[in-house]
């Protein structure tokens, strides 16, 4: 008889391409998954309804995926300390097999997950998966975390990347006996997503699984020139110019060695040095991502707090209303609210654009980034700590960047990539009898303003910028 190895999922949502699965399934014939829903991190007050609706819709494509290969995947709903090693002694499960995080709570976790197992005599085994390069295999040359970008990315990029590992095609799963002993320890029907108190009634933009993932993947990098464009197109919102993986990568319902081998098989296939050129710079946003993730895993303070000294206690404004304005998208400048509106109601926002929004709350609007970062992870269905992160701490200024002040005009940000105002007019309807000209500089008269039942600007994106400049050069002085 198969000794039983239990494979807790985490960011691994799916069975194609995952390092644990696959080390499990090499072992014993008998592998069952597990997936805990963790209080500790459904109880915060930063959870998108989009994002655990995307994580249900996962959760019930993986049951269906184990069932399909004749195993199971075990739902909890507890802490996982107490609970995994409960449902393992119940059902005399020789292993548990799990993929790292690098997230400062999920290390944590982990650390007392691996205690808890060891004092009760149950084995435990851990992989990477999520990244291309774990922490440690990338270093400067005086062997210290990168805190740059662009030499992190030469480094990546010279070192070759390991091949997709084994799908498990069949395995055992549990007996009758062995399902009832796995109720009494706690094992409980998949919840919905408004069972568990998250209420998200629009489409999402990719859809839950492994299955739409994969198939998402093959059209970005195969049935169209997507991937062969995406330098030219990624930064126009108003174009469907970008992967729309960043939910699958996040909860990990597909491989990022599935991913990194597409791009390549696109790239040996391009026939020009322009499209293999793109498809370099879309290879260079999964850099970024695991840039973000090395960060966060050797600087943890990341997740509390900005990295540069001068925004430890920088005197923001923080003025609610205007913060509120921010929110709904009502600021007046209209490619700034029709990204914010965007974000509410997809769940989702266009990369260029949570750069325009970022530096407008942060530069214009003189509030703090966290404040920023927290709104887009209770709103955003791809929401990762490290990703929203960096990026928030890139464009507040306060984060790992050689140049430390940089500021976006939102005018020359839509003259430049919305100059149609196709996005906005989306977005934004009540302005879409608005001339073009106008809609993309903002300057839009106040008599049309009213007709439209349009806010007028809440600041002056020039006096503002000057302010901000002038309270960083004294902040700067002063640390």
């Amino acid at each position: 008889m198969a000794d039983l190895i239990l494979v807790w999922h985490r960011r691994d949502l799916r069975l194609a391409d995952n390092v644990s699965l696959a080390a499990a399934r090499q072992r014993s014939s008998k592998v069952v998954g597990v997936f805990c829903l963790d209080p500790f991190i459904l109880e915060r007050d930063d959870v998108a309804p989009a994002r655990v609706t995307y994580l249900i819709g996962s959760l019930q494509a993986l049951q269906d995926r184990y069932a399909s290969v004749g195993s199971q995947l075990l739902i909890l709903r507890d802490d996982p300390v107490k609970a995994l090693p409960t449902l393992a002694q119940a059902l005399k499960a020789t292993a548990i097999f799990w993929n790292r995080d690098v997230e400062p709570y999920g290390r944590e976790r982990d650390r007392h997950v691996a205690q808890a197992l060891k004092a009760a005599g149950i084995e435990y085994q851990v992989a990477w998966d999520q990244l291309l390069h774990a922490p440690g295999e990338i270093f400067t040359g005086s062997g210290a975390p990168y805190t740059v970008y662009t030499p992190f990315w030469r480094n990546w990029n010279q070192k070759p990347k390991a091949d997709p590992v084994a799908t498990p095609t069949q395995a055992e799963g549990l007996s009758s006996a062995e399902k009832d002993a796995a109720a009494s320890a706690g094992v409980i029907p998949l919840p919905t997503a408004k069972e568990l108190g998250f209420v998200w009634e629009n489409e999402l933009l990719l859809a839950p699984g492994e299955q739409p993932a994969r198939e998402r993947l093959e059209v970005f990098c195969e049935s169209e020139r997507a991937i062969a464009d995406y330098g030219e197109q990624r930064n126009f919102p108003a174009v469907p110019g970008t992967s729309h993986l960043s939910a699958a990568l996040k909860f990990g319902t597909i491989g990022v060695r599935t991913v990194w081998a597409a791009a390549s098989a696109a790239q040996s296939r391009s026939r020009s040095d322009e499209s293999h050129d793109n498809i370099q710079i879309w290879q260079q946003e999964l850099a970024w991502r695991e840039f973000y993730q090395h960060a966060m895993y050797f600087f943890p303070e990341l997740a509390s707090g900005p990295y540069r000294a001068p925004f430890k206690d920088f005197p923001w404004d923080d003025n609610d209303d205007r913060f509120q304005a921010w929110c709904d998208g009502q600021t007046g400048y209209p490619i700034v609210d029709a990204a914010m509106r965007q974000l509410n109601q997809l769940g989702w926002m266009h990369n260029r654009c949570r750069m325009i929004v970022a530096s407008f709350l942060t530069k214009d609007l003189i509030i703090n980034w966290q404040r920023g970062e927290k709104y887009f992870m209770q709103t955003l269905y791809d929401g990762d700590l490290s990703a929203n992160n960096g990026g928030w701490q890139w464009s507040a200024s306060s984060g790992m960047d050689p140049k430390p002040l940089r500021i976006f005009n939102p005018a020359s940000q839509a003259q430049k990539y919305d100059p149609e105002a196709e996005y906005i007019r989306q977005w934004l309807p009540e302005l879409r009898s608005i001339d073009t000209e106008m809609l993309v500089t903002g300057k839009i008269p106040q008599n049309e303003r009213d007709r439209c039942g349009y806010p007028s600007p809440i600041v002056d994106h020039k006096k503002q910028q000057s302010r901000f400049k002038q309270l960083y050069q004294q902040q700067k002085a002063s640390n």
